[in-house]
């Protein structure tokens, strides 16, 4: 089956050293399945929290659907938090994680698999500036020997 991508972070690997991924489905309504299908999604600035055994992202942007004929149109809902859906013990796993080593929650990548959106989290620690500027150094020099 052919996984279709929807939405990429290319600036997750940059910023942070990726650890474990984690793939996780994501609740949506109606609307908002609809505007992902047409291109309107984007994974850039957003980040993974768990509260209360769940887990969540937060400030994912999905477009209002232009052809809605849904009640809460005044509502802005382009931003709001998201549920994504995995195994319990995978949760408690990255909530460990989290917590004793100070890490973060961040997605990388959401595409189609099937007729499900599906969610590449990442569990990552945050890349000091000479980490960067050696990231920079090494694509650089790949680059020149191509």
């Amino acid at each position: 089956m052919q996984n279709k991508l929807v939405a990429e972070n290319k600036r997750a690997r940059f910023e942070y050293e990726l650890l474990d991924c984690y793939e996780a489905g994501i609740v949506l309504t109606g609307d908002e399945i609809k505007s992902v299908r047409a291109g309107h999604f984007s994974i850039v600035d957003c980040y993974g929290y768990i509260k209360k055994g769940e887990c969540f992202l937060r400030n994912s942007y999905i477009k209002e659907y232009e052809n809605s004929f849904n009640a809460t149109r005044g509502e802005d809902k382009t931003r709001r938090d998201r549920k994504l859906l995995l195994h319990a013990d995978e949760i408690e796993k990255i909530r460990k994680k989290i917590e004793t080593e100070h890490l973060t929650l961040v997605p990388t990548k959401a595409y189609f698999s099937g007729s499900n959106l599906k969610v590449e989290i990442a569990v990552a620690r945050g890349k000091k500036l000479y980490d960067k500027r050696e990231t920079i150094k090494r694509r650089e020099l790949d680059r020149k020997i191509k």
